[in-house]
């Protein structure tokens, strides 16, 4: 081995460990990995930001500025409204909403896709008095499964697509991913509606107060008129109890409830107070506070949380959400948002540790309490989804249809190959700007600009990686330890090997690492390089048995109440499928 190819070997492993360690969020590590290329002499200075102009990257940009575009039109919402079946057996609701999902995702983000429908599945579940661990799973995988079917329906496609064109000349097509990836969506759409579900653990989701058990931690408390805090602020009363954690969600003077998060407003005789706090510590910070207790029942609790225009709203931590690694007190959730934290659920565990002080992950769910106009553009802005389904956003017909034929207009464009797939879509999503059907804000907003730094960073270190001769270093090695294995095997073990990684490492950096060694495999055997091609792709779109593996899986892990190893029950299953039919398929329609 040359002194570069350790160096770049090195430098991968240092990647894949910081990756798969999570501490650090997978842009910061992509660009971390570029400056250290750069700084090595493996990627050349005047190189190092090629990758930000490259098709993939705009390709990428592109279907999620357009997926947003169709999310915000309606057209969703009204297929979903009329196609998700409400009643009949589980297997049929299961099915329904892993078609709808599947499909929509061969088409738009998947992630995406699985997020607009999150809401529709939980509602449905609840309808039938089923738990909603049976239908988010399911979905989260047959998202996956769809993206594979097109070139836009995941990162992974485009990357792939774009590597052979660098690599063999040309690109693969709109729908060349569809013979492979379309059997396998099938196939896994059957499984997880006939069999899938009925592994998975049956956690019924209860009533918001019920999951939380907050009416615990809920006190009604009444200011006599001769307290010390007459004529005081909200915050000067919250001051006195701070030690405890007890807080003033809002006050009732009369038939008026005032938010306390306006903690300027002077408290009045009579009125009453909302308080959270712990249960042994109410007693005495009733007492600290010179306020009487107010008995209440369950139906008394609801309507102090939610009457007088305040809401609850559960709603799910988003990926790359902007509160995920943060706490409530560091993002001001309250005095900035105006928005009380209630609650905190992890993997169907209420936390029962202090709020202020919680770190939020992706996947946690949040008993939130705020003005009812305000609370869904707050958690818009937060990366926040809320859990409760939304009102039907079809007003404005027009506006779809517009929407509607420019994105199948650029994908029919693409297809039949009259343009490049990167400048079909951005011109669809320039001619969506120039009507005004989608403001340029939110065109920005719908790019995942840490998806953008991690393949931009990481496609000049994939170049680095073949112009040292590193592939074709471990492509050789791979094939001397195979021995007399026949090709179909080696297949497979790149299919099985890039899905492994793709457990642990985000599957745009997994492709990218990937395309360039199933080549130099193809090359050593003397075989058709586009069906190891086809086997990468496969492999980093399915990341099944881990809850960090792929976005949607991470999304699910809250609101299913699913634990790390719940996975592991359907997701093994689901990939020895992929395998067992993903080679055969493969070796049919590409073969070697």
């Amino acid at each position: 081995m040359t002194t570069e190819q350790i160096a770049i070997c090195l430098l991968l492993a240092a990647t894949l460990a910081l990756f798969a360690w999570g501490r650090w969020r997978y842009d910061v590590v992509a660009l971390t990995a570029l400056l250290a290329a750069v700084l090595l002499g493996l990627v050349p200075t005047d190189s190092a930001f090629s990758g930000f102009a490259h098709p993939a990257v705009i390709t990428v940009a592109a279907v999620l500025v357009l997926g947003r575009a169709l999310m915000q039109s309606g057209v969703i919402d009204w297929l979903a409204e009329r196609l998700v079946p409400s009643a009949g057996p589980a297997w049929i609701q299961v099915g329904g909403l892993c078609l709808i999902v599947s499909v929509l995702s061969a088409f738009m983000n998947n992630v995406g896709a699985l997020a607009l429908l999150m809401p529709v599945a939980i509602a449905a579940a609840g309808r039938s008095e089923r738990s909603p661990a049976i239908v988010l799973m399911p979905m989260a995988f047959t998202s996956m499964l769809g993206g594979l079917i097109t070139l836009i329906g995941t990162p992974p496609n485009i990357i792939i697509s774009n590597y052979r064109a660098d690599a063999l000349g040309a690109p693969f097509e709109m729908f060349s991913f569809a013979p492979v990836g379309g059997g396998l969506a099938i196939l896994g759409l059957v499984f997880v509606a006939l069999v899938g579900w009925r592994l998975l653990p049956r956690r019924h989701h209860a009533g918001r107060t019920e999951l939380y058990g907050i009416q615990e931690y809920i006190t009604e408390a009444k200011v006599p008129a001769e307290s010390r805090f007459v004529g005081k602020s909200v915050a000067e009363l919250e001051k006195e109890v701070e030690s405890q954690e007890a807080r003033v969600l809002s006050l009732i003077r009369g038939e008026r409830q005032i938010p306390a998060f306006a903690p300027w407003e002077r408290i009045q005789g009579d009125d009453i107070l909302i308080l959270q706090a712990a249960p042994d510590a109410i007693e005495g910070i009733l007492k600290t506070l010179d306020l009487a207790l107010i008995d209440q029942d369950k139906a008394a609790l609801d309507e102090a949380l939610e009457g007088h225009g305040m809401g609850l709203t559960e709603a799910v931590v988003m990926p790359r959400s902007l509160i995920a690694g943060n706490t409530a007190l560091e993002i001001r959730l309250r005095s900035r948002y105006g928005i009380n934290l209630l609650a905190v659920a992890r993997e169907g565990h209420p936390h029962r540790g202090r709020l202020r002080s919680f770190r939020f992950q992706a996947g946690d769910v949040l008993l939130l309490q705020g003005p009812e106009d305000q609370i869904n553009g707050a958690l818009s802005t937060l990366g926040c989804l809320p859990l409760a389904q939304r009102e039907l956003r079809i007003g404005v017909p027009r506006r779809a249809a517009t929407i509607l034929a420019v994105a199948l207009g650029a994908i029919a464009i693409a297809a039949v190959d009259l343009l490049p797939v990167a400048i079909a879509l951005t011109a669809a999503v320039v001619i969506l700007m120039l009507l005004r059907v989608m403001p340029l804000s939110q065109a920005y907003d719908a790019i995942d600009w840490s998806v953008i730094v991690l393949l931009g960073a990481l496609l000049p270190v994939g170049e680095a990686l073949q112009s040292t001769g590193t592939t074709d270093l471990i492509a050789g090695q791979l094939l001397s330890l195979s021995g007399e294995l026949p090709p179909w095997v080696l297949l497979a073990l790149v299919m099985i090997v890039t899905m492994t990684i793709s457990d642990i490492v985000n599957n745009a950096a997994t492709a990218v690492m990937m395309a360039p060694i199933a080549v130099g495999i193809a090359t050593g055997l003397d075989a058709n390089p586009d069906a190891f091609l086809m086997a990468a792709a496969v492999g980093a779109s399915c990341a099944f048995l881990t809850p960090i593996g792929h976005q949607n899986n991470t999304l699910v892990m809250g609101p299913g109440g699913y634990r790390f190893w719940d996975y592991w029950r359907m997701g093994l299953p689901v990939e020895i499928i992929v395998v067992a039919a993903g080679v055969p398929l493969i070796l049919l329609f590409w073969p070697l």
